[in-house]
């Protein structure tokens, strides 16, 4: 695990017991550090193996600080408590922050946005790896970073940083930022749109001298952040535009020349939202100094990640792709724009009343077939426009979908939907989807 000696003798609060905050006790712990950990939920205290505190009725004042994870919002009593006592309340991204001075010589690449950070993230993380680069992939994907070994020197951190991390950071100050896309999400924990986006923007805050942005400006906000980037009001070296899957600045303009002409051929990258990811992927790898060869064949062998445009199985001419990650329209949106013939399953717990960014492309669709709390919503947008069929269950909308497939058609799950109307995440929702799916003769 990674540990700092700057930490020992410290004390501090560690709220919420999931995955990163029992990361965050053991590192802090084998630092050195006095911990006081707790989880209001009883399940999560049931599945820490460690002493308990209630910090709800502590006192707050005799920490260095208050650790929580990116769930807990900042309405939450303990969170208004801590702040009102001045207590510094940050998450494990920042504890990783403080933990890299002592760390071996090595990069950070942070990378945000919408919709596209895990697949950009592995992507990155990926190319590394196969150049002979030792990587960690860590934030929002996969293990916790502060549970991970130190890279040796010479290594990079590849983080994936959501909103709810990034407005608990205050030092992670990455050698190349990225973000990708900004579209209305979250607004349930951020209130409005500018919230939202001044939490990705705080990526570019944090950079000083020397650093690297690569910005996305397909949407409004990525533009203005890449303006005020391009300002110098962030100290950036460089700031590089991806616009459509397109780098327009300088040494990266080979992409759109080379690298996406081979994008057919990129089985896991399909899609158009593909194409901003790769280009972002490139960037970054190009800022490391990875060579183009090298970035060119990793995109080549980069294996997909689960959940998201998964191609789970040909049967009878027609593919079967579980992205059920995908929870809201604009990230359905590309999935419906990557294959021409689509039997749509839909559905879940609606994060907004609209399909909007859905409807450009459902001349793709053949047919919907909905589920879940947003099946008749959805039935309602889509009508008058394609094929509907009220299947209620993921298990009905898959029978229904094979039944009806032809060959050289695709049944995407593609939800634009939460999944906790009816599992308990999208990766259950997708799990579910991929064993429905290697059940059928």
């Amino acid at each position: 695990m990674i540990t700092a000696r700057a930490f020992a003798g410290k004390r501090f609060g560690v709220y919420g017991l999931a995955r990163s905050g029992k990361a965050c006790v053991a590192a802090l712990t084998a630092s050195g550090a006095a911990v006081f950990a707790w989880d209001d939920g009883e399940t999560a205290r049931g599945g820490f193996d460690g002493p308990l505190t209630d910090l709800n009725r502590f006192d707050l004042a005799s920490l260095d600080a208050l650790v929580v994870s990116p769930g807990v919002p900042h309405s939450a009593p303990l969170f208004v408590a801590a702040k009102a006592a001045g207590i510094a309340v940050i998450g494990d991204i920042e504890l990783f922050a403080q933990a890299r001075t002592e760390l071996p010589p090595h990069r950070v690449v942070g990378i945000t946005g919408t919709n596209g950070k895990s697949t950009t993230t592995a992507l990155i993380h990926h190319i590394l790896t196969s150049a002979g680069v030792p990587s960690l992939m860590g934030g929002n994907i996969g293990l916790p970073i502060l549970a991970q070994q130190p890279l040796p020197a010479g290594g990079v951190y590849v983080l994936e940083l959501s909103s709810y991390q990034l407005e608990i950071t205050e030092t992670l100050d990455c050698d190349v930022a990225v973000l990708l896309n900004i579209t209305p999400d979250h607004l349930d924990r951020h209130g409005m749109m500018k919230a939202y986006v001044a939490a990705k923007a705080r990526l570019f805050t944090m950079q000083t001298s020397g650093d690297t942005a690569v910005i996305g400006i397909d949407d409004r906000y990525g533009a203005d952040i890449a303006a005020t980037a391009i300002a110098s009001v962030v100290p950036v070296s460089a700031v590089r535009i991806i616009d459509h899957g397109v780098s327009i600045v300088d040494h990266v303009a080979w992409i759109g020349r080379t690298g996406l002409a081979c994008a057919e051929h990129w089985e896991t990258l399909q899609g158009p939202h593909n194409a901003q990811n790769a280009a972002a992927a490139i960037a970054v790898c190009r800022a490391l100094g990875v060579a183009n060869p090298a970035i060119i064949d990793g995109l080549a062998t980069y294996p997909g990640l689960p959940h998201r445009m998964e191609r789970v199985r040909e049967t009878g001419g027609v593919l079967y792709v579980n992205d059920s990650k995908a929870t809201n329209a604009d990230s359905t949106a590309p999935a419906l724009a990557a294959y021409p013939n689509i039997r749509w399953i839909a559905g879940g717990l609606a994060k907004t009343d609209d399909l909007d960014a859905c409807l450009p492309h459902l001349k793709h669709v053949r047919a919907a077939y909905l589920i879940g709390d947003a099946a008749p919503l959805f039935g309602r947008l889509l009508g008058d426009k394609v094929p509907v069929h009220q299947s209620g269950t993921l298990a009905v909308a898959v029978a229904q979908a094979a039944r009806d497939a032809q060959p050289g058609e695709v049944v995407l799950l593609s939800p634009a939907c939460a999944s906790f109307d009816q599992f308990s995440d999208y990766e259950a929702r997708g799990r579910a989807f991929v064993e429905q799916v290697r059940a059928l003769p």
